[in-house]
């Protein structure tokens, strides 16, 4: 079914409240009990107990060469991007009359990476979480993931990660944040997950820095001309897939386009059933401004527009933008370069993807001169004294 654009809405995620309450029971236990809390939840919900593993070199974990080639591949691309990103940043200082004056760029020391489960090995995620903090200069880069497939652990190991602990869940969220065995509460965790997973990051960053409370992923795909109808339905497929509550959304001016897009996905049986599940879902705009306005509007963590020479410059909130019928969201998902890592549920308003910047601190200097501290005791002082703050203005007032 076609809806207008007026008519359209997010999706809600059902059951929230009770996954928080349940969360919230794990991560006081394991604040109370520490690293027994955290291996009876894990043998509650995986059936074992948390473990350590010992990362080999990538080389010896024996995978097939065309498995091993594409993830030297794809880790080389994302390095690249990350030390392309680190490119543009220095420690900058400047001097006037009253001292010098600067920032300096520090990683963070102590970083954890999620890394889902599931019944394949997130072998990207691997490398998506723990590349940027490779190349920031992170000291500590403990994993942790659910899955001790050999593909990820050889992902892992070439990412960077220093520990990888075998746990999973909420309680894996908990053991990063509060610490486990001899692993320090981690400063950072980053990384996609279930809602449990969610639901912990949320309620552990007031005393652990997040990256971002990945949902469920969405793709929104904005097409008035198509030349390659089949690949743009395999990206809405490609993105549906994920999990049932994921969505793929194609936005577009012309009726035309949308009824045979609809009816190229309603061929397809995987097509038919996400549909259904409202899993795929096709949007008519008046026209071009009001698509532009709905697609800021929903800032989607996936935004695919097809049409050549289209003004992207128009979109202000998505998590990666995708230009061109070539630039397939899944290329972005695995090996293009970018992380995958993005903003969902319209958290694309206020930030970005995962970056390598976002495992820096800007840790700012001031050393003031003999004339800086005699001129600016004038200011400090009439400022603290309009505060009533007393001391901060006798503290300027001795040196002036």
């Amino acid at each position: 079914m076609i809806v207008n654009a007026i008519d359209f809405k997010r999706s809600a995620i059902d059951d929230l409240q009770s996954i928080d309450e349940k969360v919230k029971a794990i991560l006081n236990d394991i604040d109370n009990n520490g690293d027994e809390a955290v291996n009876q939840w894990n043998e509650k919900i995986d059936g074992k107990p948390a473990k350590f593993i010992e990362l080999l070199p990538f080389e010896k974990y024996g995978l097939e060469p065309e498995l091993s080639q594409a993830i030297l591949t794809a880790y080389a691309r994302i390095k690249s991007f990350c030390e392309f990103q680190m490119r543009g940043l220095s420690d900058e200082s400047y001097s006037d009359e009253f001292g010098t004056f600067g920032y300096v760029y520090q990683p963070i020391e102590n970083i954890g990476a999620y890394i889902p489960g599931g019944n394949f090995p997130l072998i990207s995620s691997a490398l998506m979480t723990l590349t940027p903090a490779q190349v920031a200069g992170c000291s500590n880069r403990v994993a942790c993931s659910p899955s001790n497939h050999p593909a990820l652990l050889a992902a892992a190991s070439l990412a960077g990660a220093t520990r990888f602990i075998h746990v999973g869940g909420a309680q894996a969220i908990g053991a990063l944040s509060y610490g486990f065995a001899d692993v320090e509460p981690v400063n950072m965790i980053v990384g996609p997950g279930n809602a449990y997973v969610n639901s912990a990051k949320a309620q552990v960053q007031d005393r652990t820095k997040i990256d971002t409370l990945a949902g469920p992923s969405e793709l929104m795909i904005f097409a008035n001309e198509l030349s390659k109808s089949e690949w743009i339905m395999y990206d809405a497929l490609a993105q549906a897939e994920h999990d049932a509550n994921a969505i793929s959304i194609i936005v577009s001016t012309s009726q035309q386009l949308l009824d045979n897009l609809y009816s190229c996905t309603k061929a397809h049986d995987s097509g038919v059933e996400l549909i259904k599940n409202n899993q795929i879902q096709f949007v008519l705009a008046d026209n071009q401004a009001q698509a532009i306005e709905l697609i800021n509007d929903y800032a989607p963590e996936h935004l695919l527009v097809t049409d050549k020479n289209s003004d992207t410059s128009v979109f202000k909130n998505y998590g990666s933008i995708f230009i061109g019928e070539n630039s397939a969201v899944a290329f972005g998902d695995y090996c293009a370069g970018p992380n995958h890592t993005l903003p969902t549920n319209g958290a694309g308003k206020y930030s970005g993807g995962l970056s390598v910047h976002q495992f820096l601190k800007v840790l700012s200097s001031q050393k003031i001169n003999d004339n800086g501290r005699v001129e600016l005791a004038k200011t400090a002082s009439i400022l603290a004294e309009a505060e009533g703050l007393v001391f901060h203005q006798k503290s300027a007032e001795l040196r002036g």
